[in-house]
């Protein structure tokens, strides 16, 4: 009995139509990358491992797909360490190689490694799949694609400018209109840490904080003092758990929590930067708006953070991130070298466009016309003229037997093919063809340049 195919858990196949979908995200995603003056590269599908390895954190280094070494992949395991089980040992003679985890760190690697032919700052961008050995859910696959834009080689503020603009740009292009930019600032978080006595505990302040909207303030004040923070510095952040207005009346009203913080007077001077030139610049579509719960990547980002929402009208996470970091290449041992960088969530914004049916109808336009094939002579009178039309950028093809006409028309019908053409005798014989309307059931007869014309 046949084997029933399957596919890997966390991965799909595509359709044509979904296909054609995500290529035109893809494409507007290019398009504004390249106006913007980002350079693409690509990196390989996998990296050696110690290229990965300990760049992720310890539950990072659990998700990432390791490659058994080719040939006898056990003859460097001797039967003492065999006997031990001790996974990580094991693993690290038997493979040498991993699936890439994501972009951001193999572009780390590239920075390094050719840093004598960059010219920076380095602008670039990259569009390719990841892997990650993560439990599949809903909306979390263990293949799926990243696209990501960095600068690298600046710690000009101008740079956070641009990438708030270029989120818009291309939310403007994809016609998602409603998008909120979040942002905030590392600075900011660790001088209320400061401010609070909480120094040590950032990142339980955060986790915290984080969850505001979703538990309440009484509830993110329990969790703190379960974390250890004292119940006089959580009184001094009352005025945090009211904060609202627009974004320079937020920033007033952090100036007063963060008087005695130098850092935190930095990340305000940061903020204060960026919104007064977005202000200046305009928005097409999205809104910026500071958000000091707004937490994510605190082990890398030391500036800027940024995620981005969709519309309201759309139950949705966030459909874009990104930040400041210091010290990119710092892991290969290239100090110093600062940069920022933002991502685009293609699942999610395939869905989100989905749901406000925000597709273009041409988006999946497969053929313009088909010609039904009639037998041997008629079919390669009917090349001919696709050969024409094809040279005029219209997309046409042959129905490739000499079938039963109902079954061509019916496959034409299938793939939602708007125009037939017919060639018999009589058409070689007046050099003409019988192009049939596939929705209206309308018949022509037509001349080789008038059906050229019909499709441009």
């Amino acid at each position: 009995m046949a084997q029933k195919p399957s596919i890997p858990k966390g991965t799909r196949d595509f359709t044509p139509e979904q296909v054609a979908k995500r290529n035109y995200i893809f494409n507007t995603i290019q398009k504004q990358f390249e106006l913007f003056g980002f350079q693409p590269i690509e990196t390989p599908s996998f990296e050696n491992s110690d290229t990965l390895m300990g760049k992720y954190g310890d539950e990072g280094d659990r998700l990432i797909f390791k490659i058994l070494n080719s040939g006898d992949y056990l003859n460097k395991v001797d039967d003492k360490l065999f006997q031990t089980k001790d996974s990580n040992a094991i693993t690290s003679k038997i493979s040498e190689k991993a699936l890439r985890y994501d972009l951001t760190v193999p572009f780390s690697r590239y920075v390094v490694q050719h840093q004598n032919e960059i010219e920076f700052p380095f602008k670039r961008y990259q569009m390719q799949p990841v892997w990650r050995a993560d439990r599949p859910q809903k909306g979390r696959f263990r293949e799926f694609y990243q696209c990501d834009a960095d600068v690298v080689g600046s710690t000009s503020l101008w740079q956070e400018v641009e990438f708030v603009q270029l989120y818009d740009a291309v939310f403007k292009a994809l016609k998602l209109e409603g998008v909120t930019i979040k942002i905030n600032n590392r600075k900011i978080l660790s001088g209320i840490a400061e401010v609070i006595g909480a120094s040590d505990k950032l990142i339980d302040f955060t986790v915290a904080l984080d969850k505001l909207d979703k538990i309440g303030e009484d509830k993110v004040k329990e969790e703190m003092l379960e974390k250890g923070i004292s119940k006089e510095g959580i009184e001094k952040l009352q005025p945090l758990f009211t904060l609202s207005g627009s974004f320079s009346s937020q920033v007033k009203q952090l100036k007063s929590i963060l008087s005695t913080s130098e850092e935190g007077k930095k990340g305000i001077q940061e903020l204060e930067f960026i919104d007064k030139a977005i202000t200046e610049l305009g928005l097409q579509t999205a809104t910026l708006q500071l958000d000091v719960t707004l937490a994510r990547g605190l082990n890398y980002y030391t500036g800027a953070i940024f995620e981005v929402s969709a519309p309201e009208s759309v139950q949705m996470g966030s459909i874009g991130g990104g930040g400041r970091y210091d010290d990119l290449t710092g892991i290969f041992g290239m100090k110093d070298m600062s940069g920022v960088g933002i991502s685009f969530g293609l699942d999610r914004i395939y869905l989100v466009l989905e749901e406000l049916n925000l597709f273009p109808e041409t988006v999946t336009k497969n053929i313009d016309v088909l010609f039904i094939n009639f037998g041997e002579k008629e079919a390669l009178f009917s090349l001919k003229a696709i050969k024409q039309l094809r040279l005029n950028h219209v997309n046409a093809e042959l129905y490739p037997e000499a079938a039963k006409m109902k079954k061509q028309m019916n496959h034409a019908n299938k793939r939602h093919i708007p125009f037939v053409v017919m060639v018999g005798e009589e058409e070689i014989t007046s050099n003409n063809y019988t192009l049939k309307d596939m929705i209206s059931g309308e018949q022509i007869r037509i001349t080789l340049k008038d059906l050229i014309l019909k499709f441009q």
